[in-house]
């Protein structure tokens, strides 16, 4: 069981080391909220995150943003629950449809890593300490 989570807890760091990369190279990363931005953020993210549902936004907001910006990519990264999945398929479809490329491999890497035992990206940080804790008693 160590094993396990400690191959968890790596691949997660993998991720999250990956997601800063693409970030720094200018790639614009679309969260649910505020917290999730600044989870990523406590986590060393420092690159444009946009969030999808803050302050009355809609997700058509978010696409314009992305189009004004002029980015050819983005890094979908909504929260792992129904309405996250749902929100990341309606914004993959929008992103496509203005040749925008909706970069998933992050969401779905965490989601299946994740999503059984957090919701949403704003919990992420905890779990990994948590984790990290865990991983450190044994």
């Amino acid at each position: 069981m160590l094993k396990r989570l400690k191959d968890k807890e790596e691949k997660i760091d993998q991720i999250i080391a990956a997601l800063i990369d693409e970030s720094a190279k200018g790639v614009p990363i679309i969260v649910e909220g505020k917290k999730d931005k600044e989870a990523l953020c406590s986590l060393g993210v420092e690159g444009l995150v946009l969030t999808a549902k803050t302050g009355g936004k809609a997700f058509l907001d978010v696409v314009l943003e992305i189009e004004r910006v002029g980015a050819r990519e983005v890094i979908l990264l909504l929260d792992f629950d129904r309405r996250g999945r749902e929100g990341t398929k309606r914004l993959k479809q929008d992103f496509e449809r203005i040749r925008v490329k909706p970069n998933l491999v992050f969401w779905r890497e965490l989601a299946g890593l994740v999503s059984r035992d957090i919701q949403c990206v704003e919990s992420l940080n905890a779990y990994l300490a948590n984790l990290k804790l865990k991983t450190e008693q044994t």
